[in-house]
């Protein structure tokens, strides 16, 4: 095709200046086709996009539709100069396309890139040592500009600005002299392209450009004339939309990797968007811009440092803290007294930002933090009309949302929710009564699938099956989430399901096996949790490790609670539950025999397998389990700290008479004992059932000989167990023991326990940390 020129508008995406300069262009040239960068393919959203209830921000989302998943985001807000072109041909009757590569090839690009990645990192692996640094430096050198000082930073410096949001804002979107944006957009935009970049990122944007030609060519060649068409995209591009380059041929295009894709509108949030902050992508403070472009519509550009340190004043008033009108009025005047020490008079948000500290935090940044934060990036959260562009599973999500009432919860604000998964009988419909039951599941479903809409808080009365407590906020994450899940299933109960029989799959013990037992009944799935049964069983048959079966145990002995409010018969897990407990009684005392960094983790065990033995008493082996604690209790062979705990855990049941108990801490802690073994025996034995040992004077006389009959270096070997065994009783406990002591050695009650509480000194604190770190197999 011979030579063309078209009108082209360079923007930097998401400026509100851009956009109203946009506007005011298009009303010029009046063109019959706007032509703007975006995905090719999305052309078939421009209708959604532009429906009078959709509520920017949102984002074109770009997904692939096989895994691995690849997602693309391509966001908007209000004052987009893409949304505005948008809405300017939809008002004007004009003809729009979107002509950047389409999501297909974009997604196709982004595995070149994972495989580059790939390929740099098994490079860096097989590397010499002294290589790696030098061979990582050049992979990233090679690939995205971002990485180092980018291309706009050293702009920004050159200019003396701190950053380039900074240099843009002061330059551009403050200028409102008519073409003044489009001609310095594209100047700058062909001095960019003089710049150093990484070949791999310029190579794609040459990509881009050639494919914006082609399909520039296919407007022309349909018979549209190059003045009645105008392009927008960003200022990068613009010097080289014109018919001086060569457009993509059907062989290139061809050759292009392609991923096969699925696109879908997603409402999209101000936060996520000063997240992204960069040339492109995002900006820092969309709230701040938002406010830039509502002034210039009214035309009042000059009052925007007045009503942004005025909403500051307004934000720290509404919460306490009282500000002047006249602080407000002497802020607006440092803010452009800062302004004009720089090139030109435009107040810039850190202009601003700077006055508000000074005149309203009067100094303090800590003051106005939370007031600049709402301000400057704001809580807003797109909105897109119900069924509009939904997948599958957004759809059904919308669905089971309305069903469950829980639609006033999709919001980017934190809301609290608390559940009570009983019977509610005062309702009379079946799907009322169990409301929040079906909320509970449905939660959990999410859960599985990685969606973040509702996290769980924990609750202090953790034996508590029937009640739940949730925080609920909606994020464009989740919603990115929910989309890539349609992988997995068309709906949030299919995908889960799909979710759930993958991680079976690749299950390796009973331990992940009883987890998935616990989630499957938690999310209502029954024939999900058959399948975790029916795998757990499985893996039971070959496993040894008493922490794992334990906890196995444990996992099974809740969900058999979780019964009657869950709705489900627990009968098929109670056989397995038995067959595990017995496993893990037999396992004990041989798992016993271990050091004591891996009897903290058998003392976990312990006390899983004592809670199910009390809670089920009448369906597991109790006597072989009391038989093993009490073997475990007598061996002297074992590890002392777990001896101790058995012994406990006898004792708080009532097993252990208190002249059995004398004879045992006696026969513990006597002058033949090693140091380190008595102080740990007694460290295990502290660990439950204090109260039980307060009241036995007997034991603190035992534990006050024992230690009067130390030498200096079996106490140095003894003092760090029991200060360990102490330091987790409550001051009102370690009160009482001082009371037993000093009854026993016939002292002043109040004078033992203040020298018990007083601080150590820095020698003492030394000579502790010392003792801790100390390798006691030295001595």
């Amino acid at each position: 095709m011979s030579s063309w020129r078209i009108p082209v508008f360079g923007v930097r995406h998401l400026s509100p200046s851009g956009a109203w300069h946009l506007r005011r262009f298009l009303d010029k040239v009046r063109p019959k086709v706007v032509l703007i960068e975006g995905l090719d393919d999305a052309g078939p959203l421009v209708s959604d996009i532009t429906l009078r209830n959709t509520k920017p921000p949102i984002a074109i989302l770009a997904y692939t539709d096989s895994q691995p998943v690849r997602t693309l985001v391509y966001p908007m807000a209000r004052y987009s100069p893409e949304y505005q072109a948008l809405q300017w041909a939809k008002e004007n009757k004009a003809t729009v396309e979107f002509i950047d590569l389409p999501s297909d090839i974009f997604l196709g690009l982004q595995d070149i890139e994972s495989e580059r990645n790939e390929q740099f990192r098994k490079k860096r692996e097989e590397a010499e040592p002294e290589s790696t640094e030098k061979e990582e430096e050049n992979s990233q050198s090679r690939w995205r500009p971002e990485r180092g000082e980018s291309i706009y930073q050293r702009i920004a410096a050159r200019c003396g600005e701190p950053d380039y949001d900074t240099y843009w804002e002061r330059r551009f979107e403050h200028n409102l002299q008519d073409d003044s944006y489009r001609l310095a957009a594209f100047e700058l935009g062909k001095a960019l392209r003089d710049e150093e970049d990484p070949p791999i990122w310029r190579a794609e944007n040459l990509v881009r450009e050639s494919y914006m030609r082609r399909r520039i060519e296919e407007v022309i060649s349909k018979g549209v004339k190059a003045e009645q068409i105008v392009a927008v995209v960003g200022a990068f591009h613009a010097s080289v939309l014109n018919g001086d380059y060569p457009a993509m041929t059907d062989e290139e295009l061809s050759r292009l990797r392609r991923r096969s894709s699925k696109l879908t509108l997603m409402p999209y949030s101000y936060y996520k968007l000063s997240t992204q902050s960069g040339y492109g992508a995002g900006n820092h403070a969309p709230a701040y811009f938002e406010l830039l472009w509502d002034s210039l519509q009214r035309r009042e550009l000059q009052e925007l440092p007045g009503e942004y340190l005025s909403q500051v004043a307004r934000h720290l008033r509404e919460r306490g803290t009282h500000r002047s009108t006249a602080e407000v009025i002497e802020g607006v005047r440092l803010a452009r007294t800062l302004a004009a020490l720089q090139e030109g008079s435009a107040t810039t948000l850190r202009d601003l930002r700077d006055a508000a500290v000074t005149l309203i935090g009067h100094g303090e940044a800590l003051v106005v933090r939370e007031a600049l934060a709402d301000i400057d990036i704001g809580s807003a959260i797109g909105e897109l009309p119900e069924g509009v562009s939904q997948t599958s599973i957004q759809e059904d999500f919308a669905r089971e949302l309305s069903r469950l009432k829980l639609e006033k919860y999709r919001t980017s604000t934190v809301q609290d929710l608390k559940l009570d998964l009983r019977e509610n009988r005062r309702v009379h419909s079946e799907e009322a009564a169990f409301l929040d039951l079906n909320r509970s599941s449905f939660f959990h479903r999410l859960l599985m699938l990685g969606i973040q809409f509702a996290t769980p808080v924990l609750l202090r009365q953790q034996s508590t099956t029937w009640a739940e407590h949730w925080q609920l906020k909606w994020t464009p994450e989740s919603e990115i989430a929910l989309v890539e899940a349609v992988l997995l299933g068309e709906t949030v109960e299919l995908a889960t399901g799909f979710q759930f029989k993958t991680l079976l799959e690749n299950c390796k013990n009973i331990g992940e096996a009883s987890d998935l037992v616990t989630k499957a009944c938690q999310c209502g799935l029954m024939a999900s949790m058959e399948l975790a049964r029916q795998r757990l069983q499985e893996l039971a048959a070959t496993s040894t490790d008493m922490k794992v079966i334990a906890h196995a145990t444990f996992q099974l002995s809740q969900v058999i609670r979780y019964g009657d409010v869950r709705r489900f018969d627990p009968a098929p897990l109670l056989p397995l539950m038995e067959q595990l407990f017995v496993s893990g009684s037999l396992a004990l005392h041989s798992a016993a025999n271990c050091n004591d960094d891996a009897a903290k983790e058998i003392v976990v065990a312990i006390e899983e397998l004592n809670r199910v033995s009390l809670e089920h008493h009448d369906l597991v082996d109790e006597a072989l389990w009391l038989e093993q604690l009490r073997r475990l209790s007598d061996a002297d062979d074992r590890n002392p700290l777990l001896s101790g705990f058995a012994c406990a855990t006898l004792l708080e049941r009532n097993l252990i008479e208190n002249a059995e108990l004398v004879r045992e801490v006696s026969r513990r802690l006597s002058p033949g004992v090693p140091a380190d073994l008595g102080a740990g025996w007694f460290e295990g034995l502290a660990k439950r059932n204090r109260h039980s040992l307060l009241a036995r004077q007997s034991l603190w006389e035992a534990l006050d000989s024992y230690i009067a009959s130390l030498d200096p270096d079996q106490f140095k070997r003894a003092l760090v167990f029991l200060r360990r065994a102490f330091g987790a009783f409550s001051p009102r406990e370690k009160r009482q023991i001082c009371e037993n002591l000093a009854h026993f050695w016939g002292v002043d009650e109040e004078k033992t326990f203040d020298a018990v509480a007083k601080p150590l000194s820095e020698e003492e604190e030394k000579t502790l940390k010392d003792l801790n770190e100390l390798d006691f197999g030295d001595f």
